[in-house]
């Protein structure tokens, strides 16, 4: 199951929720409210790759980190 970030649009809350399929309801776990809209978000990937160099890892802006 894949795991998608969400914003409340009644309190902001955001929160993480393991989604079964695109049709599940997801509810603020803070208020209950069913008006949430799902975030982008940007994964962290760390270590090194076949020939040996450093992988980047995300950092707080998209794209930071690149030349």
């Amino acid at each position: 199951m894949p795991l998608f970030e969400y914003k409340c649009s009644e309190c902001d809350h955001k929160f993480e929720e393991l989604v079964a399929n695109s049709e599940s309801k997801v509810t603020c776990p803070k208020c209950a409210s069913e008006k949430v809209s799902k975030l982008l978000s940007v994964f962290a990937a760390s270590g090194t790759s076949s020939s040996g160099s450093s992988l980047p890892s995300a950092q707080s802006s998209c794209g930071s980190g690149f030349s």
